[in-house]
């Protein structure tokens, strides 16, 4: 009977050990693409298959979850900062999961693209453009300054 105990007890020990594995890295949560997930202040971190944003350049996109409105602050076209606003809208495709696309107010026409969301956590997203996968965005969670508001 003790000897029971004792393997009982080895087999106990070993789990607890195989269990506590140091080596898996911590996955932060993929978020479902819906407006209260996507609203907050964005900064478009790189673009283009990992291209980081020139220095002195800036896109900072404010998302509004109530109405599924947009604020896009850059300079990235011109020399002078710009300030465009509109409408998004989310749309789902059984096989491409959740499609981001923008209507721009004023008349201003359909976003360039509609943008495959990749993945959204908490601090960041990933959307790639549907019809031209070299076109990638990556946001991260970011406050928009009061010098570009």
């Amino acid at each position: 009977m003790k000897k029971n105990w004792f393997y009982l007890t080895l087999m106990l020990v070993a789990l607890a050990f195989v269990g506590c594995s140091d080596d898996e890295e911590y996955v932060e949560p993929m978020l479902d693409v819906t407006p209260n997930n996507l609203a907050g202040e964005w900064m478009l971190e790189s673009f283009s298959n990992g291209q980081p944003v020139a220095e002195g350049s800036y896109l900072y996109m404010e998302l509004k979850r109530k109405d599924c409105t947009f604020t896009i602050y850059n300079n990235l076209d011109s020399y002078h900062p710009a300030t465009q606003t509109g409408a998004f809208y989310i749309e789902t495709d059984p096989e491409l999961g959740a499609i981001v696309r923008g209507i721009y107010d004023f008349g201003g026409g359909d976003w360039h693209h509609r943008y495959v969301v990749r993945s959204l956590t908490a601090d960041k997203m990933v959307w790639v453009a549907m019809d031209d996968e070299q076109d990638v965005s990556v946001y991260v969670r970011a406050e928009i300054p009061e010098a570009i508001r």
